[in-house]
């Protein structure tokens, strides 16, 4: 049984940095793709960050150039490193697993996971 539990999130001043982390626990010698989705009140969930299991990365427009995502594949652990968050950037922010490769394929697109945690809030005020 496959778990992911996000930590991380707060509420903070515009501008400073934030780093959120997903531990994943449940499944063992496998590697996953993962990426980092967030919903705001009376939005759309949307991709932020992702990252393919051979480490290739993808990033939202809106983030690129502030947020950085990694993933520590021997603990399959999945970090978000946020950096000048701004309050357009308030948000629900969930961790989302697969165990495929996702080759070829847009790693930001939710259909393709099938395990996620529930959430940790952001909250960035001006």
């Amino acid at each position: 049984h496959v778990r992911l539990v996000e930590s991380g999130g707060g509420s903070v001043q515009a501008g400073v940095s934030l780093t959120l982390s997903c531990a994943l626990s449940g499944y063992s010698y496998v590697s996953f793709s993962m990426a980092w989705f967030r919903q705001a009140p009376w939005k759309e969930r949307e991709g932020v960050a992702g990252i393919k299991r051979d480490g290739v990365t993808s990033y939202a427009d809106s983030v690129k150039g502030r947020f950085a995502v990694s993933k520590d594949n021997a603990k399959n652990s999945l970090f978000l490193r946020m950096n000048s968050v701004q309050p357009e950037d308030t948000a629900m922010y969930y961790c989302a697993a697969v165990t495929n490769d996702l080759y070829g394929l847009d790693s930001l697109r939710a259909e393709f996971y099938n395990y996620w945690g529930q959430g940790t809030q952001v909250t960035v005020s001006s």
